[in-house]
């Protein structure tokens, strides 16, 4: 009689768990969902959250679908990569935008040229929204539906499987991190570090993932240690991008023999990029192995595997 009543309770376990693995993917599903709207509209916040909990899912996906490798998740994740693509150079404009802004709120007046250059920038800004929401439009966003539909209707791997897909997934993405840190030492290279940035967002995800999967309400230190890092990848990478806009305005500027604008330009590209370098030190000095190595730690990694 005891032992069938462990084997009863134990089945009624798992059974639990396996419910609150499909409802957190479940909900990842949501998410994605609800921003969609707003963000076909243009609205920046929205748009913002849409990518975010595209990302979420993303990394999910893998990590809770029953079938893991099947054609309906596959083939999901392509159009959700798609769907962050095509909202991301919206996002990027609305940062450079705000950035600008800042920037020439500290040297007013402004002169003429620094007006044009601000008032170009949010007509691309308008621009690339116009051309976001028709491009999400023409994504198969019907048929990601039904396919996450079905994906969540068979329901989630069990608790102990994704706990060992957490820490493959942990362990992979975290040795190339730390390899890509160690290869770049202190060499500036935005689009390597925005590389690097891209895992550390992967590792957010899934640590926040596996706090969940862990349960009993206590959060681990690994998720805001990768949003500190996360963070500062992100700002220095903001700069550049907007330094990369500013030199094509130079650039485009020469051609028409526009001197006073081309100079414009690129006293701006010259702050912007000056910033950068900046963020780029204070990066170096937060020792960015140091960080991960540590949210690794905070996520199960041994330190004898460091």
């Amino acid at each position: 009689m005891l032992a069938f009543r462990f084997w009863v309770t134990e089945l009624v376990s798992r059974s639990a768990k396996l419910d609150t693995m499909t409802d957190l993917l479940r909900g990842r599903v949501r998410d994605v969902f609800r921003h969609l709207p707003k963000g076909l509209a243009g609205d920046e916040e929205a748009i913002h959250q849409m990518r975010v909990a595209g990302r979420r899912l993303r990394v999910a996906l893998p990590l809770l679908a029953r079938r893991a490798s099947g054609r309906r998740v596959h083939r999901a994740l392509r159009v959700l990569r798609d769907l962050a693509r095509t909202a991301g150079a919206s996002r990027d404009l609305d940062v450079g935008v705000d950035l600008l802004a800042e920037r020439l709120s500290q040297v007013a007046p402004l002169d003429a040229e620094q007006r044009r250059l601000r008032t170009r920038l949010r007509r691309v800004r308008t621009y690339s929204r116009a051309r976001m929401a028709e491009a999400l439009l023409d994504l198969e966003i019907a048929r990601l539906r039904r396919d996450l539909r079905a994906v969540v209707a068979r329901g989630a791997k069990d608790a102990f499987s994704v706990r060992v897909r957490l820490r493959d997934f942990r362990d992979e993405e975290g040795e190339a991190l730390l390899r890509g840190f160690e290869t770049l030492s202190s060499r500036f290279d935005p689009e390597a570090l925005h590389a690097l940035r891209r895992r550390a967002r992967r590792l957010r995800y899934a640590a926040e993932l596996g706090d969940v999967v862990r349960g009993g309400g206590l959060e681990s230190k690994a998720p805001a240690l990768w949003k500190t890092l996360q963070e500062r990848i992100g700002k220095l990478h903001d700069h550049h991008v907007l330094a990369r806009w500013l030199d094509a305005q130079a650039a485009a500027a020469d051609q028409l023999e526009d001197k006073a604008l081309a100079a414009a330009a690129r006293s701006l590209s010259h702050w912007a990029k000056t910033v950068a370098g900046t963020l780029h030190r204070e990066l170096l000095e937060a020792r960015p192995i140091e960080i991960s190595t540590r949210a690794l730690e905070a996520m199960g990694r041994s330190r004898s595997a460091a």
